[in-house]
């Protein structure tokens, strides 16, 4: 059983910066993928980044692609997803998951066994 808790959303300017956190409860955190989800309202909850257990390999999806950078720590057992030159349409609630039985990473949702309660990412223009 893992727990996720997302924390670091808040109101930002079109071209600013935040940095998301994800803390995880559980011991053997490593093996699990992790991966960062938004959902704009009245939208379907969108793949952002995915980062392999090992932190050997990363994904992203083209809208954040040179943008946006996700790491972990797994000495902290937490996950990271660095946002810069955000733009309007990165408003979201943003969501951690992981899963154990991914290969790598994934970018689809049903694949994921945990998620946390999401946080709000809201840029001003």
């Amino acid at each position: 059983q893992v727990q996720l808790v997302e924390s670091g959303g808040g109101l930002v300017q079109a071209g600013g910066s935040l940095r998301l956190s994800c803390a995880a409860s559980g011991r053997t955190f490593d093996s699990y993928a992790v991966g960062w989800f938004r959902q704009a309202p009245g939208k379907e909850r969108d793949f952002v980044a995915a980062i392999t257990g090992s932190a050997d390999s990363t994904l992203y999806a083209d809208s954040v692609k040179g943008r946006f950078s996700i790491s972990r720590d797994n000495t902290e057992n937490a996950v990271y997803l660095q946002m810069n030159s955000l733009k309007p349409e990165d408003a979201a609630v943003y969501y951690c998951a992981a899963g154990s039985k991914i290969t790598n990473w994934s970018l689809f949702p049903y694949e994921y066994d945990y998620w946390g309660q999401g946080t709000q990412v809201t840029v001003s223009s």
